[in-house]
């Protein structure tokens, strides 16, 4: 048997399909040359740069080359690989988000001690305390930048596994690489070890407008941005998020197209637990607010070295009162105090429609109450009815049942009759505002259960229009069968007409009917020939009967006609004379032969029979 060659079979298998690129469903066969098609690797990406193809480059060299690609292509990650390959970077990446978080943490604790201590004067900012604590904040920062590093390098790592990429710079775009430097940057700021000055002049506004100028530490300037690293505590949240963790809510949300990134989270929190993450919010912007506008004015205003009164200050923008018995003097200061004003009209906002929220009845409060307050004006219109019907009754008693009327009474009365018409107008009014208020509650449960009835009906209607019109349908189909068929069976009951037709006719005059001169006999029937049977005998007697009952019934007409004629006219009137009729006497019991032939004609009786239809007894 001829079996085609290795090289041969190499150069005829095709390449991998498009459809292997999202997922390897197959993993890689072993073998040589004699592999199939459906042991290809799955894993290999188009998107590749540096791919290996060892199907169509290292198998052409060889045995070796063969062996050299069956073990690169075991060593191939399929489906398996990657998902497990996959759990364990999300694993490491929550876990390095997390250390970044504490870095960032520590390093503005650190931050906060070393300022507090060098402003209450516990040491100065050449001291080998304020060194090593700045230090320890470099130290920090510089471990935070390198898990920052390591957190967007399994980004790219999770992202060459999602898309089944090979090469780390195809996920490098313009967007991500804009991301990470930012970060960087963000994080990177941090006082500096060592003493470093500046010249800050501004004006007092709280000491008439002097302008006073202060030599203030740097840190100052670089310690405020350190309190942006708590962009990091949302990373954290989503990634620990049960929404974002849980494989049958992502995937439910994939199915519905959800990207479950850190707003979603936040908009859960704020629908799960809103009053507590407000609160959270307001009372962390307020301290941090409130140190930062400190560290901005304590140099040039000794008001603003105490933190409770930065605090007032911070609490008075914030709700947007502003009394102005503390004010900023320096720019940082002032730019603060917006910002607090912006972020306090916000968390205002917010605060009240939760608020709100909290404070709305749930559909079975409303339900109980809209019971409750339409019991009340039930009574309510009952007791307004009934007391249209007493001044009724009491206006007419006072004005026609007594002897004196009292107009001071009736007026009295009438007046009461008005009031409790007006009571009940009001009360039909209430319950018209009740009804629609009922609506707006339970128009939704309403609207769905009519609507589903509506469909339900809908359908059964078109169920049963559905198969009446199948019923017509057939009815139709067979109606149109039949009338198919129609012309053919009226063309063989034609035939079959004509082939009798013929038939009689081949017979000849002699047999189908009597000659003139057979009607002289004294039997008058002729006789029948051997071919007809008794069958035919007992027809013909039938008809015979027949016969002769139409004979009687049209003679006693006759009769009847005649006497009328007679009876109207006395002219007798000679009845017609029929050639041979009175020849061929009748026997007893039977009709006189309708077989005479019109001598004139030549035609035959429509009832003459045929001489061949007669018994033979008879004849």
């Amino acid at each position: 048997m001829w079996r085609c060659p290795t090289w041969v079979s190499h150069k005829l298998r095709k390449p991998v399909s498009t459809l292997s690129i999202p997922g390897s469903m197959k993993g890689g066969a072993g073998g040589g040359g004699g592999r199939s098609v459906e042991g290809e690797d799955s894993g290999i990406a188009l998107v590749g740069v540096h791919s290996e193809y060892p199907r169509y480059t290292e198998e052409k060299g060889g045995s070796g080359g063969g062996k050299n690609a069956s073990f690169k292509l075991r060593n191939k990650p399929n489906v398996g690989y990657r998902l497990g390959r996959r759990k364990a970077l999300f694993e490491k990446r929550k876990r390095i988000s997390d250390y970044a978080l504490v870095m960032g943490m520590v390093g503005i604790i650190v931050m906060v001690i070393e300022n507090e201590l060098s402003s209450a004067h516990v040491y100065d900012k050449h001291s080998s305390v304020s060194h090593a604590l700045k230090t320890l904040i470099s130290v920090s920062t510089v471990i935070l930048l390198g898990l920052i590093c390591a957190y967007h390098a399994l980004e790219v790592q999770l992202f060459m596994i999602d898309n089944c990429a090979d090469d780390w710079r195809i996920a490098m775009t313009w967007q991500r690489i804009a991301r990470i430097v930012m970060e960087l940057v963000i994080c990177a700021v941090h006082p500096i070890p060592g003493e470093y000055y500046f010249y800050w002049t501004t004006k007092l506004s709280n000491h008439g407008g002097v302008e006073g100028s202060q030599w203030v530490p740097i840190d100052i300037t670089l310690s405020l941005p350190m309190f942006l690293r708590l962009y990091l505590i949302c990373r954290v949240m989503l990634l620990h998020s049960k929404l974002f963790t849980d494989a049958s809510s992502r995937s439910i949300g994939a199915l519905n197209r959800i990207n479950f990134n850190t707003r979603f989270v936040l908009k859960t929190l704020m629908t799960i637990c809103p009053g507590t993450v407000l609160l959270v919010f307001m009372v962390s912007l307020w301290i941090i607010a409130s140190w930062t506008l400190r560290q901005c004015e304590r140099y040039h205003d000794e008001e603003h070295a105490n933190l409770l009164n930065t605090m007032w200050l911070i609490a008075i923008t914030f709700l947007s009162v502003g009394y102005g018995d503390i004010v900023p003097n320096t720019y940082c200061g002032r730019g603060i105090a917006v910002t607090t004003g912006i972020m306090g009209a916000g968390c205002t906002a917010l605060l009240v429609a939760v608020v709100s929220r909290k404070m709305e009845l749930s559909r079975a409060e409303k339900h109980v109450h809209n019971f409750m307050m339409d019991t009340q004006l039930t009574k309510r219109l009952k007791n307004s009815a009934a007391n249209v019907l007493r001044e009724t009754w009491l206006i007419y008693k006072h004005t026609k049942l007594v002897k004196k009327v009292n107009h001071g009474r009736v007026r009295t009365h009438q007046r009461k009759f008005l009031l409790a018409i007006y009571a009940l107008r009001k009360v039909k009014m209430d319950q018209r505002k009740l009804m629609d208020n009922a609506n707006t509650i339970t128009d939704m449960a309403k609207t769905q259960n009519t609507v589903y009835e509506l469909v339900s009906d809908m359908s059964g209607r078109q169920d049963m229009l559905d198969e009446r019109v199948g019923s017509m349908e057939d009815r139709l189909a067979s109606i149109q069968e039949s009338l198919d068929a129609l012309p053919d069976v009226m063309g063989r009951c034609l035939q079959k007409h004509q082939e009798l037709l013929d038939q009689r006719r081949s017979t000849g005059p002699s047999s189908n009917s009597l000659h003139p001169d057979m009607a002289a006999r004294a039997t008058g029937y002729p006789a029948l020939t051997a071919s007809q049977s008794p069958r035919s005998a007992s027809v013909w007697q039938q008809q015979q009967q027949q016969q002769q009952q139409q004979q009687q019934q049209q003679q006693q007409q006759q009769q009847q006609q005649q006497q009328q004629q007679q009876q109207q006219t006395q002219s007798n009137v000679p009845p017609p004379l029929y050639p041979r009729t009175g020849l061929s006497p009748t026997l007893p019991g039977l009709p006189a032969p309708a077989t005479a032939v019109n001598s004139l004609s030549g035609e035959r009786s429509p009832t003459a029979l045929s001489a061949q239809s007669l018994p033979k007894s008879e004849a």
